[in-house]
């Protein structure tokens, strides 16, 4: 072989080698679309467009690598402390953009899907998380620490989260179902479906959402609606030092759950984002409602 043509091969051996260096460091992450995000590298300047991100981003150990975020990003103190950029459903596209961050993680179904699109369309890697089960806020835990580069701190986390919601099927299987309703908010009055995070956790320790087959997954509802189904157990999240959520349906005294005492309310903020803190609150409602069982 000629030298040109050694010079010729080695080159093209060299951006073959490079290449397949770059595979290698190239982190993907699936997508709640179907589609999957390729990183480079881990991502060192990240923000987040929901509370729950932020958190679970800490929990992954890498809260040094977030420069922003939204507006109610409260756990842990630290989130506290990082510049907002809006709220989940309306942040400021200019700010993010001059800010300059190398990965964007967004909220599926909570950001809005046009501004997620102008991001993507301005050159920005926007990561779109769903969490739908309790044992996928595990698997996305997992997914954060490698986007990071924490596997280290974060994997053993995340390996522990699926065995607690694995443990919690476990547990309560094949015991007798026990019929809630879960209120969001009072007025008006809005529930979950069966889809939420939420119904699938209460479904592993036997829970039956009286509401579960509504085609949205945050549905508004009638007073006699609720009445009508006569749940067992009634649940809401609850702000502390704030009024009882769910104090008005003692105005309805026939009603199975007001009638044996069972209105209960669990931490708003662990119960209502899909984070760590989650299973927490759904380990503390299943014995609820197995406390019930036992009546």
């Amino acid at each position: 072989m000629t030298p040109r043509r050694l010079g010729i091969a080695g080159l093209l051996s060299g951006l073959l080698l490079s290449g397949l260096v770059m595979a290698e460091q190239s982190i993907r992450l699936p997508q709640s679309n179907g589609h999957e995000l390729v990183l480079e590298g881990p991502a060192t300047r990240i923000i987040t467009l929901a509370p729950g991100l932020a958190e679970m981003v800490f929990a992954a150990g890498a809260g040094d690598k977030l420069i922003a975020t939204v507006e109610f990003s409260n756990y842990p103190a630290d989130a506290e402390r990082l510049p907002r950029i809006g709220d989940a459903f309306r942040f400021d596209l200019e700010r993010i953009i001059a800010i300059d961050p190398d990965l964007v993680m967004a909220w599926t179904s909570g950001n809005p899907p046009a501004a997620l699109d102008r991001l993507e369309s301005l050159g920005q890697k926007v990561w779109r998380i769903e969490m739908r089960t309790p044992r996928q806020i595990g698997e996305t835990l997992r997914m954060v620490s490698r986007a990071t580069g924490n596997d280290a701190s974060g994997l053993a986390r995340a390996d522990e989260l699926v065995q607690r919601a694995d443990a919690l099927q476990a547990r309560y299987a094949g015991l007798k179902p026990v019929r809630y309703f879960y209120q969001v908010a009072e007025r008006p009055l809005y529930t979950l479906n069966g889809e939420h995070i939420v119904s699938r956790g209460l479904a592993l320790c036997g829970g039956v959402n009286i509401f579960a087959d509504l085609a949205v997954i945050a549905p508004r509802v009638s007073r006699e609606a609720v009445i009508l189904a006569d749940p067992e157990i009634m649940l809401a999240p609850v702000v502390g030092g704030r009024p009882d959520p769910l104090q008005h349906w003692r105005e309805w005294p026939r009603l199975q759950a007001v009638k044996s005492g069972e209105l209960h309310g669990l931490p708003a903020d662990e119960i209502s984002r899909a984070t760590p803190r989650l299973l927490d609150s759904l380990e503390l409602a299943c014995t609820l409602l197995d406390r019930f069982r036992s009546h």
